[in-house]
């Protein structure tokens, strides 16, 4: 059998180079196609990828036969021909069928790659026994184009898995070199299957039924239509491209839309311009409690009608009136579904299409919790923290209120200013812990006194705090009178004065109270706070514990006092101070045991003041510390002094103010004192009052500091104050003074005859000493006398004296004595 020899046309086989790399490019993106499309799509996208690339695999396969040239005429099989096709077709389906799915197992990889393989191989053998020639084969050479086949599909369908979801400018250069590498597979598996063929001259080609056409202008036709194919596919490929990029930007922003509008925090309806509900988001029903199937469809106003709603401004028939065809921003209450009422802010947001209202959102907040907020914060800055009453600013609003209301009425109204007496006491040997329990319990005791009053008390007085112990009322019931207002004062009074019950004890406060009534002690809110805080001066000035109303002649009184405690200030720097000592006195032998130091004031313009003139006005300012400093060194100084000039050897007798036994340094002060006089501290006696001694374990504490140094204490104004007796035995006492006000009526006055008695007694079965002060007369002390009293203090033997005048009545007269 002769054996033909033939020659490859150059040109033909560039063309079938370049169809291979246009049919690979091609199947790279009909892979993103096929991927990205679902339904009856994909399978559009299926059939017609797999007709192109296949048609475009097999018309590279038969330009490459044509471009071998016999030496004879060749002519092809139609069903042979037709069968290759087919079969490239195929391949192609599989292939990208595969690249095209969600996600592919190695298996399905490994299936596809060989079913590709077959199928490409097939294509080109089949072709080739559609020849009318007959062919042997290279055995070795054709396992080596098949092994080339395999490489190739492996790889078209691993580029067009890669491929498929790659979309950026620059993937078409990447697809266009990876094209070019999958045509040198495909051409390299053609050529090679060619090489293994070995043609000869066995039988007459001739009278085979097929195609006859010159090769080089069959293979022409067949490259350009195929061409022509590709390119329709490309385009086909471009424009569903832009399209779906388009359709894809149009559904990202309607998905962005959904987000936004089905999982807003606030709620939104959407309505046409009719008013019928379209739409609602999730937190419609959140909000409300309405159920999508119960307003959808339904007209807004329509699902409104059967809802409690509160607007805040008479707009609800406007809004549907308009059918919301403008923006507008509502405030409103509505008992929503599960009864509660909410506070809602509702925004109205048109929708407009080409400059047509079609519609419109409703956006509604709900601002219940912000509102809450917003009214705490008011609330705190307009109320006192500690005890919930209005505070000064409040109060400054309310007068200014109560004060525009009277100027059109004509109608009168009270201030009233109250003052805690002996708050500070509390606060400072109690602690502020209890000093606010203590306050809390005040404001309570004062609403109910308002209550008991007036059972509309609540509408027309107003109680604030202004701070500390200082409380403020108005008074505003046009019902009463001055009288009206003196029994609200009264009732305050009383039931302020009422045992507090703090830390297993009883205390007792009073309360003083100025009130100024409106218009005739002022008319603005200055005027009138002045003018009550005036008065309630004057109550304390008096000796506390009640109300007075504003007179004209108490600016006067505050003027006086305002001077006085500008002179003050500069008291001790100009060493106006001075002190006073009244003997006491030991009623067996008429002998001085002993002084008691009392502060005077040489003031420059009225002499010589006593102590109840400026020590409560010295306590109100804080000057009582350096005043009581400089009495307690003042005293110790001039007792040592005495001792030095040969004087009694006697101890010196010094008050303590509360808050100076409270101060934080009292001990290093008493300490200081004596090392700067060099007194002996035996020679030191530091009266105090029961008041003092609240809270037991501060003045147990402070008592015992002060004892061990070896200063005296003595408990003044014994058995007029409040506490239990149960510190006598507890605290280091050394003596005890019989208040004056036991003494004065004791002639007559059998009380106070049995009170003193009891407390000698008292004294001497808790081997105390005990004095008596305030001896005027000698039928006093024959009393006190027949009771065993052998201390005594009082005008009857001497009233206080300069120091001068107590070394010439009594130093003088004891230094003859012990001469003669």
């Amino acid at each position: 059998m002769e054996h033909i020899h033939g020659t490859y046309n150059s040109e033909l086989v560039i063309l079938s180079y370049i169809i291979a790399a246009v049919a690979s490019y091609a199947a790279l993106d009909l892979a993103g196609r096929v991927s990205l499309a679902k339904g009856m799509p994909r399978n559009v996208w299926l059939t017609c990828g797999a007709m192109s690339m296949g048609l475009g695999i097999w018309s590279m396969h038969f330009v490459g036969m044509l471009a071998f040239t016999f030496p004879m005429n060749v002519s092809y099989s139609t069903g042979g021909v037709t069968f290759s096709v087919l079969l490239a077709i195929v391949a192609s389906a599989v292939a990208l069928h595969i690249a095209g799915r969600e996600s592919v197992s190695m298996r399905q990889i490994i299936v596809a790659g060989l079913l590709m393989t077959v199928g490409i191989s097939s294509m080109h053998y089949v072709g080739m026994a559609a020849m009318s020639a007959s062919i042997t084969y290279e055995v070795s050479k054709v396992i080596l184009s098949i092994l080339i086949a395999a490489a190739a599909s492996f790889a078209a369908l691993w580029l067009m898995f890669f491929f498929r979801h790659r979309h950026s400018r620059s993937t078409w250069v990447y697809k266009l070199g990876s094209g070019l590498i999958m045509a040198i597979g495909i051409t390299g598996m053609h050529y090679t299957g060619m090489s293994a063929a070995q043609f000869h001259n066995g039988h007459v080609m001739g009278k085979h039924p097929g195609m006859q056409m010159n090769p080089d202008m069959l293979a022409y036709l067949i490259a350009a239509g195929t061409f022509v194919t590709l390119g329709f596919t490309l385009f086909g490929i471009f424009f569903n491209q832009r399209l779906s990029q388009k359709d894809q930007r149009i559904h990202e922003n309607e998905q962005w839309y959904q987000a936004l509008y089905h999982n807003h925090s606030d709620a939104i309806i959407s309505v046409d311009r009719e008013g019928y509900v379209k739409g609602i988001n999730a937190a419609v029903t959140r909000i409300t409690g309405f159920e999508e199937q119960y307003v959808i469809n339904r007209r807004i106003d329509h699902t409104l009608d059967n809802v409690e709603i509160y607007w805040q401004n008479d707009i609800q028939q406007v809004a549907w009136a308009d059918g919301f065809l403008d923006q507008h921003n509502y405030n409103a209450t509505m008992r929503v579904v599960d009864g509660r009422l909410r506070d809602l802010h509702i925004s109205v947001v048109p929708v407009m299409i080409e400059g047509k209202h079609m519609g419109s959102h409703i956006l509604i907040k709900d601002v219940t919790e912000e509102k809450q907020a917003q009214e705490n914060i008011l609330h705190q800055a307009l109320h006192d923290s500690l005890t919930g009453l209005p505070n000064r600013r409040k109060l400054d609003d309310v007068l200014a209120a109560t004060i525009a209301s009277s100027e059109l009425t004509g109608q009168q109204f009270a201030v009233m200013v109250m003052d805690i007496d002996r708050f500070k006491m509390i606060n400072d040997s109690l602690g502020h812990s209890i000093g606010d329990i203590f306050l809390q319990e005040v404001s309570d005791r004062i609403m109910d006194a308002m209550q008991a009053w007036d059972s509309k008390a609540e509408d027309n007085v107003m109680l604030a705090r202004m701070g500390g112990d200082e409380f403020t009322l108005v008074v505003a019931n046009d019902q009463r009178n001055e009288t009206g207002v003196a029994e609200l004062a009264e009732r305050i009074v009383n039931a302020i004065q009422l045992p507090y019950r703090l830390k297993e004890n009883d205390f007792y406060v009073t309360a003083s109270i100025g009130i100024a009534m409106y218009p005739d002690h002022g008319i603005e809110a200055d005027s009138l706070l002045k003018h009550a805080d005036t008065a309630m001066y004057e109550v304390k000035k008096n000796g506390k514990n009640g109300f007075q109303f504003y007179t004209t002649q108490l600016d006067s009184e505050l003027y006086e006092r305002i001077e006085l405690e500008g002179y003050l200030r500069k008291a001790l720097e100009r060493d106006e101070m001075l002190l006073y000592y009244q003997p006491q006195i030991r009623t067996e032998d008429s002998r001085m045991i002993g002084v008691e130091a009392l502060i005077r004031w040489n003031h420059p313009q009225k002499g010589i003041l006593a102590p109840n003139v400026f020590i409560p006005l010295a306590e109100e300012t804080g000057m009582i510390y350096a005043i009581g400093n400089w009495t307690l060194r003042e005293a110790c100084r001039q007792m040592k002094q005495w001792h030095e000039a040969g004087g009694p050897l006697i101890p010196v007798s010094v008050n303590l103010s509360s808050l100076q036994f409270h101060q934080a340094n009292l001990l290093e002060q008493v300490q200081h004192a004596l090392l700067e006089t060099g007194l002996e501290a035996k020679y030191l006696e530091l009266e105090i009052t029961e008041s003092m001694m609240m809270d037991a374990s501060v003045s147990a504490d402070i008592l015992n500091e002060l004892t061990s140094l070896g200063v005296k204490i003595s408990l003044d104004d014994f058995g007029t104050g409040y506490s239990s007796l149960s510190y006598l035995k507890h605290y280091p006492i050394h003596k005890l003074k019989i208040d004056r006000s036991f003494v004065t009526d004791i002639t007559e006055n059998r009380s106070d005859q049995a009170i003193v008695a009891t407390i000698i007694s008292m004294a001497q079965h808790l081997k105390m000493e005990v004095i008596a002060e305030g001896i005027e007369t000698k039928g006093q002390l024959d009393i006190l006398m027949e009771n065993d009293c052998k201390e005594i203090q009082g005008y009857y033997f001497s009233r206080p004296l300069p120091a001068q005048e107590v070394e010439d009545h009594f130093f003088v007269p004891l230094r003859l004595e012990e001469q003669s």
